[in-house]
């Protein structure tokens, strides 16, 4: 597997790229607030759909100088924005340009991803919110076409509601899938383990080569 530290945009915008051997897809991680493409969570996910033969692209949307404004950390306009100049950039590589996209967004990250997905309905091939704020994506939740699969643990009560309603406004092949007695951060055992089976089916399902 081919691991590189790359630079996107004209902000030079770090992320972590690894591509197994005949990728059946990309997958973009959009990270939350207070998160970074360092993100322990996201990277034990990214570790499994590399497993299954994806390549991920772990991304920083904002400069560490934008990142100290809380301002930034909730422009989910500005976030989304970023993450489609990264799909722009995966595109423009030769050497994972022509496979199939997906996004991977968590808290306020998703809301990110169903923004980019909106910019762009027929370039996302699939979508999974982790623990997300896919609300904050407004009024472009009925522009994604992308299947859909939001994911959140069972003792986030006001997020499960909130998903709820995003689900509602949401136009494509979607499901909401509820993590038993898990909160905000699946930090409970096995919690984190069932997200990443889920997200790995989905990929699978809507996203591969194959599907």
């Amino acid at each position: 597997m081919q691991r590189r530290t790359v630079t996107i945009g004209a902000l030079d915008l770090e992320a972590t790229l690894n591509v197994p051997a005949k990728a059946l897809g990309l997958v973009l991680f959009a990270h939350g607030s207070g998160s970074s493409r360092f993100s322990q969570r996201n990277a034990r996910v990214a570790l499994a759909l590399n497993g299954r033969g994806f390549a991920t692209l772990l991304l920083d949307l904002l400069t560490t100088e934008e990142a100290a404004s809380r301002g930034n950390v909730f422009d989910i306009a500005l976030l989304g924005r970023r993450v489609a100049d990264a799909v722009a950039w995966v595109r423009g590589e030769p050497s994972i340009g022509d496979l199939p996209i997906g996004l991977f967004g968590a808290s306020t990250g998703a809301a990110a991803a169903l923004v980019a997905a909106a910019f762009e309905p027929s370039g996302i091939g699939a979508i999974v919110s982790r623990g997300g704020r896919p609300d904050l994506a407004g009024g472009c939740l009925a522009e994604v076409r992308a299947p859909t699969l939001l994911i959140v643990g069972g003792a986030d009560h006001d997020v499960i509601g909130l998903n709820r309603e995003a689900l509602d406004m949401l136009r494509c092949v979607k499901e909401l899938t509820i993590v038993p007695g898990a909160t905000h951060l699946f930090e409970e055992p096995g919690a984190l383990d069932e997200v990443i089976g889920l997200a790995c089916a989905w990929f699978e399902r809507h996203l591969g080569r194959q599907a």
